[in-house]
C-alpha cells in the first residue's frame, strides 16, 4: 500500500496474520534483549499493579492517598468502580470490534499519516528500516475540536462506532478531571492545582487510540506494542479482558503482567505529569505481548495538556533540596519525539532533563 508520508508501503499486520504464514517477517524480529520469551523476570501472579477503588473519588482523603501511593510506587493502578456505565464500555469495544473486522478495502479509506497520525495506522515513528511492531490501530483526536478531527476521520461503520466514541471520550475525561484532583490532593497542593497546568478542564486534550493485536504464529520474536513511557498526561485504558498482554515495568526491572479486572480501568501516569510533579509521581515503562491463539483490542483514551503551554515542574514541588529536575517544553514540542523515533523506552523523558541534571 501507498506510504503516504511514512518511509516505506505500509503493510497491515492483520493482513499478515490473516495470510496463514507460519513465520513473522524479519521487520517485526526484536532484537534477542526485548523479546518477551528471553525476559525470565517476567512475572504474573506473585506480583500486580495496585487496585484502587474509585467509589468515593470525589472529596474522599483516604482515596486520594491511594491514588497518589499508586502514582507514586507503580506509575500504573487498576481503577474499580469507576462510575462509568458498563453498558458504555461494551458499546465502545463492539464498535470498534466491529470496524477491524471489516475488509481492509474499507478501512484503507481512513489510513492515516506521520503529519497527525489521525485515523487507521500500522506503525509508529517515520525511521527508515526501524523493526516493527505487531498492531494496527486507529488515533483520534476527541478534544479540543479542530481540523485534526475532521469528520473524513470518522469511520462511518460500524453506524453506532462515533457516537459510542464521543460519549466515552465525554465520560472518560470526566473521570481524569476527577482523578487530577486526587493527585493533587495526594501531593499536598490545593485539588485543581494540576488540572491548572493542564490548561484547565476546557484546555486539556483527549485523544483515543485503539488497539488491534492480531494473532501472531511467532509471539516469542515480537511484541504489539515496544517498551515505552507514554508521552501525554495521564492514561485510561479499557484492556481486553479475555486475554492478557499488558506489561509494565516493575521498580526491580522485572517485567509485570497484567491480570485485568472486569469493567475495570487501567490507569498511568504520562511524561506530562512526571514533568509536573518533579518526578513525584512517574511515568513507567510498559510494553504489550501478542498471542498466537487470540486476538486483543483495548481502547486507550489520553488526558493531555494543552499542547502549546510550556511545562515544568510546579513551584511547590521545589525547593532547594529537591531543585526543578526539567526544562520548560511544550506538549507539541515533545510528541515530536515520539512521531520521529517511536517507542523508546524512559529515552523521550530523560532528554528533558535540567541541564545540570543530565
Amino acid at each position: 500500500m501507498e506510504a503516504a508520508g511514512w518511509p516505506e508501503p505500509v503493510v497491515r499486520v492483520q493482513s499478515l496474520s490473516e495470510s496463514g504464514a507460519a513465520t513473522i517477517p524479519d521487520r517485526y524480529v526484536k532484537p534477542v534483549h526485548d523479546r518477551p520469551s528471553v525476559n525470565n523476570s517476567t512475572t504474573s501472579g506473585s506480583v500486580s499493579i495496585p487496585v484502587v477503588d474509585l467509589s468515593s473519588l470525589d472529596g474522599s482523603a483516604a482515596t486520594a492517598r491511594a491514588v497518589s501511593e499508586a502514582c507514586r510506587e507503580w506509575g500504573f493502578f487498576q481503577a474499580v468502580n469507576h462510575g462509568v456505565p458498563r453498558e458504555l464500555l461494551r458499546r465502545a469495544r463492539a464498535a470498534w470490534r466491529g470496524f477491524f473486522r471489516l475488509p481492509v478495502e474499507a478501512k484503507q479509506r481512513y489510513a492515516n499519516s506521520p503529519a497527525t497520525y489521525e485515523g487507521y495506522g500500522s506503525r509508529l515513528g517515520v525511521e527508515k528500516g526501524a523493526v516493527l511492531d505487531w498492531g494496527d490501530y486507529y488515533f483520534l483526536h476527541l478534544r479540543p475540536p479542530s481540523s485534526l478531527s475532521a469528520a473524513d476521520k470518522w469511520p462511518h461503520l460500524p453506524p453506532d462506532l462515533r457516537d459510542a466514541t464521543e460519549e466515552y471520550g465525554r465520560e472518560v475525561a470526566s473521570l481524569c478531571e476527577r482523578l487530577m484532583e486526587a493527585m493533587s490532593a495526594g501531593l499536598g497542593i490545593k485539588p485543581g492545582r494540576l488540572q491548572e497546568e493542564f490548561g484547565g478542564a476546557e484546555g486539556a486534550g483527549v485523544c483515543v487510540r485503539v488497539n488491534y493485536y492480531p494473532r501472531c504464529p511467532q509471539p516469542e520474536l515480537t511484541l504489539g506494542l515496544s517498551s515505552h513511557s507514554d508521552p501525554g498526561g495521564m492514561t485510561v485504558l479499557l484492556a481486553d479482558e479475555r486475554v492478557r498482554g499488558l506489561q509494565v515495568r516493575g521498580r526491580g526491572g522485572e517485567w509485570v503482567t497484567v491480570d485485568p479486572i472486569a469493567d475495570a480501568f487501567i490507569v498511568n501516569v504520562g511524561d506530562q505529569i512526571q514533568v509536573l510533579t518533579n518526578a513525584t509521581y512517574r511515568s513507567v515503562e510498559h510494553r504489550v505481548m501478542v498471542n498466537a491463539d487470540a486476538e486483543r483490542l483495548s481502547v486507550a483514551m489520553f488526558y493531555n495538556p494543552r499542547s502549546d503551554l510550556p511545562l515544568a515542574p510546579m513551584a511547590e514541588l521545589v525547593s532547594p533540596g529537591a531543585p526543578a529536575l526539567y526544562k520548560p517544553t511544550t506538549f507539541d514540542e515533545y510528541r515530536l519525539y515520539i512521531r520521529r523515533k517511536g517507542p523508546r523506552g524512559k529515552s523521550q523523558v530523560e532528554s528533558l532533563k535540567a541541564h545540570g541534571d543530565r
